[in-house]
């Protein structure tokens, strides 16, 4: 089966997708990513078919530019700013363009990134079969945990319940300008759809997150086609990033990184540096990505080591404490190394994961606006001191490794699609014969 893959053009996206599409090929599926420019060096680092679209609209280097801005924001306005200014040009220009590629690349069925918003509406449409992913935390819209833009703790109370769901308007209030060109995209097209029906796109046939789910809240009322599985991790197809391994002391160390995008907070670095400054006994290194000029950072202790990128899953593998911006790929990639966290949430899903790292006791999190040197040292301490967010957090490398999200992603997938198969050959069999009488007649 010829499967098409389709992701946001952002490393926390590409690199758990790509991993995905290389499970399905090696599993003899014949796979293509179709994306904007700025998607391809990282499909192509992982030995994968690129075909672009949007090469007007997006040029290369026109990712980071629309991204610039936001860098510098937190809390609800990361998402407010996204949703207006980000998507729904993104939508319109993959709704017009996306046609025509899936029909030049016979791709059979499709493989999309869920907050690639609307881009269903293709394939259905075209009467092609789809599946989500999740590769950010996935939304409980039935209000019985909190949505994960909020780091609300998990509460089973009516009042607790009531709160979900006016976050989840208060939210899905900023999504009007995205709505509005997939109902005009739709209308065109004559799908009919109830669109105060909040999964009214969503695939029909899976729904996967690469959240394992003891890592989740309990008790929200998932649909049948909803499969949790666990990362989707394989860092052999990753670009190789070069590492000064010898200035590693054998101090405890301690890894930090605020992700790729929501990362260009300068003071919250400086927060960390001097908050492991003041822990002499271990070392630090600092991921700053590429929204910060290193130099800007001031006066760098002696025991930290500060880059621009790191390879993280390596590192992690040597680290006793992450300090992250608790997004998704990061928070998963630290449990799949045992490795006990300090969350400082920014924007969009990482509130709800922070949550959800002290609620099962593999850290502790602190918000963006309460962050001080005299706060994170705290906890930083308090996380390396207790035994028992260590203990925690192998937990959660042992129940990864056993679930294997990869290979139980790619399983049902293949089951989705051959599922589909065998319904439209049903169907079409199941039409024969009222035509064969048609024909006789």
């Amino acid at each position: 089966m010829k499967i098409g893959f389709i992701s946001l053009p952002l490393t926390g996206h590409l690199n758990p997708m790509t991993a995905l599409a290389r499970k399905l090929q090696s599993r003899k599926h014949e796979v293509v990513f179709i994306g904007v420019p700025d998607a391809e060096l990282i499909v192509r680092a992982a030995n994968l078919d690129f075909v672009p679209f949007g090469e007007e609209e997006y040029p290369v280097g026109s990712v980071a530019k629309e991204y610039a801005a936001l860098a510098m924001l937190h809390g609800e306005d990361v998402v407010k700013y996204s949703a207006h200014k980000i998507h729904p040009k993104r939508c319109q220009v993959a709704l017009e363009q996306l046609p025509e590629k899936l029909l030049e690349t016979g791709v059979e069925a499709l493989v999309i990134d869920t907050i690639y918003f609307f881009v269903e509406l293709v394939p259905m449409s075209m009467g092609m079969p789809y599946v989500h992913i999740w590769n950010v935390l996935h939304i409980d819209g039935s209000g019985a945990t909190p949505p994960c833009f909020f780091s609300w703790p998990h509460e089973t109370t009516p009042k607790a319940r009531a709160r979900n769901v006016e976050g989840l308007k208060q939210i899905g209030s900023h999504y009007g300008p995205i709505m509005a060109v997939a109902q005009s995209y739709a209308e065109r097209k004559g799908l009919q759809l109830d669109w105060t029906n909040r999964i009214a796109t969503v695939s029909k046939l899976a729904v996967i997150t690469q959240t394992p789910k003891e890592f989740d809240f309990p008790g929200a009322p998932w649909p049948v086609q909803f499969h949790y599985a666990g990362p989707f991790q394989d860092d052999t197809a990753r670009e190789p990033i070069p590492f000064p391994w010898e200035k590693l002391t054998g101090e405890p160390l301690i890894y930090a990184s605020m992700g790729t995008l929501v990362n260009g907070l300068d003071q919250v670095f400086r927060t960390i540096l001097d908050a492991v400054r003041a822990i002499p006994e271990s070392q630090l290194v600092l991921s700053v990505g590429n929204n910060l000029n290193i130099a800007d950072l001031g006066l760098i202790p002696s025991n930290a080591i500060v880059l621009n990128r790191v390879p993280q899953i390596e590192v992690l593998k040597r680290a006793a404490l992450c300090i992250t911006h608790a997004g998704v790929n990061t928070t998963l990639e630290s449990l799949s190394e045992g490795v006990p966290m300090v969350a400082i949430p920014i924007g969009f899903d990482q509130p709800g994961i922070a949550a959800r790292i002290a609620y099962h006791g593999v850290g502790e999190f602190t918000e963006v606006e309460e962050l001080t040197q005299e706060r994170l040292s705290e906890l930083i301490q308090k996380v390396l001191k207790n035994p028992g967010y260590r203990d925690k957090a192998r937990y959660f490398q042992k129940v990864i490794a056993e679930t294997r999200g990869l290979d139980l992603a790619a399983d049902v997938i293949e089951q989705a699609f051959s599922k589909n198969r065998s319904a439209d050959n049903t169907e079409k069999h199941a039409r024969l014969p009222a035509l064969d009488r048609v024909s006789s007649n």
